[in-house]
């Protein structure tokens, strides 16, 4: 694909397995800050409550950056093209309406990776939400308000 010389990557051996725990990451069109808003994060964050209310997944962290998101979940009877295709097609109409915009919302493509059972879930957590610690968006996870995780 001419521009998109990693696309065909984010697809090459995806695979979907029900109680498998993976991080899920999907960025923005352009990198466009649609969540530099506590507002518009917080549909992100309804979108991800909407997949565990219908047992597509359960929320183990995330956290909601103004380009992209980070989410650890464990994937429940679906798979996961569908679970992202209706959580982030969920968070586009949303996210269009309350901005009053039309178009894309997030890249073509997401990043997925499996977490291995002897990975320590709670240090992969804390990563997650340290992220707005990272790139200076808060000095204290407690700063900033767009994540979560069972572990708090």
């Amino acid at each position: 694909m001419p521009g998109k010389p990693h696309t065909h990557r984010l697809r090459t051996g995806r695979h979907s397995q029900s109680g498998q725990i993976y991080v899920l990451t999907s960025v923005t069109q352009n990198r466009e800050p649609l969540f530099d808003n506590l507002q518009a994060g917080r549909l992100a964050v309804a979108a991800f409550k909407q997949a565990e209310q219908e047992q597509l997944a359960r929320s183990l962290a995330f956290v909601v950056m103004p380009d992209h998101f980070h989410w650890l979940v464990e994937l429940h009877g679906t798979t996961l093209p569908v679970l992202m295709g209706r959580t982030r097609s969920r968070i586009a109409v949303t996210v269009n309406r309350q901005r009053l915009r039309k178009g894309a919302v997030w890249q073509r493509g997401y990043h997925d990776r499996a977490i291995r059972r002897e990975e320590d879930l709670q240090a992969v957590a804390r990563y997650i939400v340290a992220n707005p610690l990272r790139v200076g968006l808060a000095k204290r996870v407690g700063d900033y308000s767009l994540w979560d995780a069972i572990w708090v």
